[in-house]
């Protein structure tokens, strides 16, 4: 480990606990509670991965889910490794071992490197327009295709982890444990409403937990020392529940979610033996509170992906929260006043801030004059039009903007660093807003979508409802929260809060350079390598649509679902075709929010316990009679019972006689029984079945007939009329799990205006 590159006394890092790993074969040494991400920086790597199209060297670049480069194979073990990891998500751990991706022989030496010199030959949907033909060579094309699909390697035998599903019901459900999710949590379980408090990482606090600026107080204290104080009170409340380490995955309809709990992925290899590592949440909540807070946007720019070249905040997370200097001498690149905090945070570690680059012209907030006192040098007013280098970055050139910012003029000014930080607004987390079916607004002032409408039980706060300002923050949390609790708490009411305020804002989607588009390389999606120039092209050829821009270019296709690139392309597609931002919508936000593991998905419904066997509640009765039991779909069914030497037949015959001469017990608890209700009911079923059931009584029950839209008939059985709204169908015992999937189909996708909700009331022992 290089020692010049940690942070002594570092809180939040044991450096009392060392913990040894390696990474492409090497052993290296972090400290207990690092990621591998800010590990690997510690001992000076950021070289970790090569681009999937042109195989550029590609290095750590975020610090949370929205990392698009630092995407490594963990373990060698042919049962225990897993593809496609995020080493910022990783937490360190005593015989942890990964791997770079995409590269052969070597991340250092990469013969796909070639690529690159043939990046003009290979732009934007190449693929599909040189395999169409001949058809039946596709076989072969695709072969290839996935061989180089830029992924990692899947395990080849079972999978020894233990993962395991629980159910949770809860009043408030608050995801995200920043300043607004530790207030909202606070606030619902001090009026006796039962909370769960959930966040991803391992400990409560979001960035604020680490904000310590004179800029930036909260009644006469750093922001970071009241939020701690904060988070210290909610271990005597009696009615919250905190999970960290737990990531919410999916947010369905009538506040259902999904969320991932990892219970052991970082404990060493010993600890973990024999314990379930990850824990699957369906959650039912009351009322959801989004606290998910905002990610920051890069800049796009010429040359923008060399390793080195990182999120402004992630160099100030990696330095204040892990103790690790990201680099010797570095520049900061920004639109907006986020940077000027690393910047004095970094000043005040004794790093080399070589100098700020800002787009906009000069402005004097707080944070900004701090800055100017420090006598850190700032480029007003100008732009990186290059970055130079290989495997890391060593110097940036910059030139002065015009008045609108769409050309350059002046000189050029060559800088030299080893890290560059890039900045370009923040850009709200409203994934799980609109995977719940939320509906977005788009607010002009500072480019970003926000949530809107929705018909949950729910509320964003915070930076992921648009407020980035610290006094923004906290006023607005407390209302918000009051009111959708309606609850009156006053204890967020009247605080002294010293925020720093921007004044201008200045959003340049594209910058210019002093060469022309085509000879650029400015990168939007850097898993993918879709650029800029990918965006126009694709709109010169006819594409209109975000989402067919996406599949054309495949921006926002990599494994981090376009966390950082989504705004820019929407930016560039509204400039070049002249649209507003807002007319264009976003591309659709599906589940999983972070990737999901099959294992949490499948929980332990593996080996004997994949394909369950059913039994009816008379069971024990039918095997102490002796009876011949058929399989139909997963249960156990009585077939027929043989006396003394009889067959088949003459058993199925002598029962046939005794049911005709007196009388025959059939039992039907195999069948699939679906509970029908809802003010819609009957207009349903008249829909589902060839027969009607409007007029049917209340106690009564009919034979209905299913048809496929070909006709065709797909199941039948007997429903009953057990109320006004309420009926009980049955199935086939074979087709229950089928129909009912059927009937949802067509409740969510055919007849949504229905009032009708569906229940697998089927007995199982």
């Amino acid at each position: 480990m290089n020692k010049n590159l940690r942070i002594t006394n570092n809180k939040f890092i044991d450096q009392t606990t060392r913990i040894s790993f390696k990474f492409d074969g090497k052993t290296f040494y972090g400290f207990k509670g690092d990621t591998l991400a800010s590990a690997l920086l510690a001992n000076n790597i950021h070289l970790v991965g090569r681009s999937f199209k042109y195989h550029r060297p590609r290095g750590i670049m975020a610090c949370g889910s929205e990392e698009p480069n630092a995407i490594v194979q963990v373990g060698n073990d042919t049962s225990m490794t897993e593809p496609n990891s995020r080493a910022t998500e990783i937490e360190l751990y005593e015989g942890l071992e990964a791997s770079s991706q995409n590269c052969w022989p070597s991340v250092n030496f990469d013969v796909g490197a070639v690529n690159n010199f043939f990046s003009p030959l290979i732009p934007a949907a190449f693929y599909y327009k040189t395999f169409m033909w001949p058809a039946n060579f596709w076989k072969l094309y695709e072969y290839f295709i996935r061989k180089s699909a830029g992924l990692g390697k899947s395990p080849t035998e079972p999978d020894r982890d233990i993962y395991d599903h629980r159910y949770l019901h809860c009043d408030v459900l608050v995801v995200g444990g920043g300043i607004s999710g530790v207030m909202a949590a606070k606030t619902a379980a001090k009026n006796n409403l039962n909370t769960v408090l959930i966040d991803d990482k391992s400990i409560l606090g979001g960035t604020t937990l680490f904000q310590k600026n004179e800029c930036f107080k909260i009644n006469n204290s750093y922001s970071d020392e009241w939020l701690t104080r904060e988070i210290e009170t909610l271990s005597s409340l009696k009615n919250l529940t905190i999970k960290t380490r737990t990531s919410l995955a999916a947010y369905h309809s009538y506040n259902y979610l999904l969320a991932r709990e990892n219970l052991t992925d970082h404990l060493d290899l010993n600890e973990k033996k024999d314990k379930v590592r990850q824990r699957l949440w369906k959650i039912r909540a009351k009322k959801v509170i989004l606290a998910t807070g905002a990610m920051e946007r890069p800049l796009i720019f010429n040359n923008n992906d060399r390793p080195g070249i990182m999120l402004s905040s992630s160099i100030k997370k990696y330095m204040d929260y892990y103790g690790v200097k990201c680099g010797q001498k570095i520049s900061l690149f920004t639109n907006n006043d986020s940077a000027y905090e690393t910047a004095i945070s970094l000043n005040n570690s004794g790093i080399n801030v070589v100098a700020v680059i800002d787009i906009r012209d000069e402005t004097n907030s707080l944070i900004v004059k701090q800055a100017k006192k420090l006598g850190i040098k700032i480029h007003w007013k100008s732009t990186v039009v290059n970055t130079n280098g290989y495997k890391r970055i060593n110097s940036i050139e910059v030139m002065k903007l015009s008045d609108d910012g769409s050309t350059i003029v002046d000189k050029k000014i060559k800088e030299e660093c080893d890290c560059l930080g890039i900045s370009g607004g923040w850009t709200p987390r409203v994934h799980l807003f609109t995977q719940s079916g939320g509906k977005l607004k788009f607010r002009d002032e500072d480019n970003v979508f926000l949530p809107d409408k929705s018909e949950l039980e729910q509320i964003s706060i915070g930076s992921c409802n648009g407020d980035f300002e610290l006094d923004e923050i906290i006023n607005n949390t407390f209302k918000l929260v009051n009111g959708f609790l309606n609850v009156k708490s006053n204890e967020y009411e009247n605080l002294e809060i010293i925020s720093s305020k921007e004044i201008n804002k200045k959003n340049i989607w594209l910058l210019p350079s002093d060469k022309s588009l085509g000879k650029t390389k400015s990168f939007l999606d850097f898993q993918n390598d879709s650029t800029a120039n990918d965006i126009k092209l694709a709109l010169r050829e006819g594409f209109k649509s975000i989402e067919h821009v996406k599949r054309y270019t495949t921006t926002g296709m990599a494994t981090d679902q376009g966390k950082l690139s989504n705004m820019h392309a929407l930016g560039i597609i509204a400039e070049t075709a002249g649209v507003k931002m807002g007319e264009l919508g976003t591309t659709t936000f599906r589940p999983p929010y972070t990737p999901l593991t099959f294992g949490a998905i499948v929980g332990r419904n593996v080996g004997e316990f994949f394909d369950i066997t059913r039994k009816t509640p008379m069971h024990d009765w039918h095997v102490e009679n002796k009876a011949e039991f058929e399989n139909v779909g997963q249960w156990k069914r009585a077939w027929y019972y043989p006396k003394g030497d009889e067959n088949m037949h003459e058993a199925v015959q002598r029962e046939s006689k005794a049911a005709r001469d007196s009388a025959g017990i059939l039992d039907a608890s195999t069948l699939g029984k679906i509970d029908i209700q809802g003010s819609d009911a009957s207009e349903f079923l008249n829909r589902v079945y060839t027969n009607a059931w409007s007029k049917l009584a209340i106690g009564k029950c009919r034979y209905g007939l299913m048809l496929n839209e070909d006709g065709m008939v797909y199941d039948d059985g007997v429903t009953t009329r057990l109320g006004e709204n309420h009926y009980i169908m049955t199935t086939t015992t074979g087709g229950a799990a089928n129909v009912l999937g059927k009937l949802e189909d067509y409740l969510q996708t055919e007849w949504p205006e229905l009032d009708v909700y569906l229940t697998s009331v089927t007995v199982v022992k």
